[in-house]
């Protein structure tokens, strides 16, 4: 590792706090700082473990929170005391020895702003927890559903390559092929934070496999990403507004399809919001699924509303993330363009086998980099 001049090292201090104010920023250091003080005076409440499940979801609140806080705060001091040692060394005549040292302490706070900065890419609030990812087919008959039925392999892949765990929880067949539409739920840690940026339109551009003719033919999918919202965090939700019906789940036959109507499907009537489970066996098990599905959505509803509402305010205009389309897949041209980031691939068959971090990693960067704008 280069050892840097006593001038380059000032740049470097210089750099590295200007990027330290801004990652504060984006990472909202002070609502974080002022959540973990709420969380853990929650946590010293008497009665707290009556309810275990909601002491849980605290307690990992406050790991979530301080080491996001901590980070901030001991980076902070490195820096602080690199500046002083600068100082020092400007005002006495320092040995090599000395620069040499301060050099490699200045190269790794280096190292750990990259780390920072990455870290600050995984700034929504519910980064860090499990995701619902609805897929439905455009129109276009069977070949928007093969599409959806492709997109729905491809994210699989992708969740198990990050080692997420990944549930079907509702899969609407198509009439010849593919699939109408499905709903899954990846679990592990930060699986919202990965899959939150593949909410949009999705297009795929081949030559058909359904056409005598081979044709060359456009299909469309919408991906949405909500995060499974834990249990400290309320979402009002009136029991008449619901209506709840059951039905029989439908399956690929054997003797795991169900016998009785143990699927269910829960309509939010002011919102229009629908959402559905079959993939367990009970109805009350399909029925919390659902339900939790729905916080999910409601909630982040809400927050686009009062997103919507902060932009109006402010004069500003805005489009609906998952209203626009962000990538297409052109597969007789051998190219599959991200068109947020510009990134490019050629490999369609890797990617449609799972390899989207590239992507992922790019809209994450390009939000990060707005930012701090």
């Amino acid at each position: 590792m280069d050892i840097l001049s006593i001038a380059e090292m000032h740049d470097v201090v210089k750099q590295l706090q200007g990027k330290l104010g801004k990652i504060k920023a984006m990472m909202d250091y002070d609502r974080n700082t002022a959540e973990l003080i709420d969380t853990q005076a929650k946590l010293k409440e008497d009665g707290l473990w009556d309810d275990p499940n909601k002491a849980k979801v605290l307690g990992q609140r406050e790991a979530r929170l301080q080491e996001a806080v901590e980070m901030i705060d001991n980076f902070a001091v490195h820096i602080q005391e690199s500046t002083e040692l600068l100082e020092l060394i400007g005002k006495e005549d320092s040995g090599k020895e000395l620069v040499q040292e301060l050099s490699s302490e200045i190269n790794t706070l280096l190292q750990k702003m990259r780390r920072i900065e990455y870290e600050a890419m995984f700034n929504h609030p519910h980064d860090d927890a499990n995701a619902f990812m609805e897929i439905q087919a455009g129109q276009g008959g069977t070949e928007a559903q093969d599409w959806a039925e492709m997109l729905l392999r491809m994210y699989i892949k992708w969740a198990d390559g990050h080692n997420f765990k990944s549930e079907v929880l509702e899969v609407a067949n198509g009439d010849v092929a593919g699939i109408k539409g499905v709903s899954i739920r990846l679990i592990g840690k930060r699986a919202y934070g990965w899959s939150r940026s593949e909410t949009g339109i999705h297009r795929l551009v081949r030559k058909s496999p359904f056409n005598s003719g081979n044709k060359r033919h456009t299909s469309f999918a919408s991906v949405f990403v909500t995060p499974e919202i834990d249990a400290t965090i309320e979402v009002d939700i009136d029991a008449k507004d619901l209506r709840i019906d059951t039905y029989r789940a439908s399956g690929a036959g054997g003797q795991h399809v169900n016998k009785t109507d143990s699927a269910v499907r829960i309509t939010h009537i002011p919102s229009g919001v629908v959402v559905q489970c079959q993939n367990q066996r009970s109805q009350h098990q399909n029925k919390d699924s659902a339900l939790k599905q729905l916080r999910s959505k409601l909630y982040l509803l809400e927050e686009e509303k009062n997103r919507q509402e902060r932009l109006r305010q402010e004069d500003a205009k805005d489009e609906i993330s998952w209203g626009r389309q962000i990538r297409s897949y052109v597969l007789d041209d051998s190219r599959i363009k991200d068109l947020r980031t510009g990134i490019e691939k050629s490999d369609c068959l890797r990617v449609l086998n799972g390899a989207l971090d590239e992507f992922i990693l790019a809209s994450l960067q390009q939000k990060a980099a707005e930012t701090y704008l």
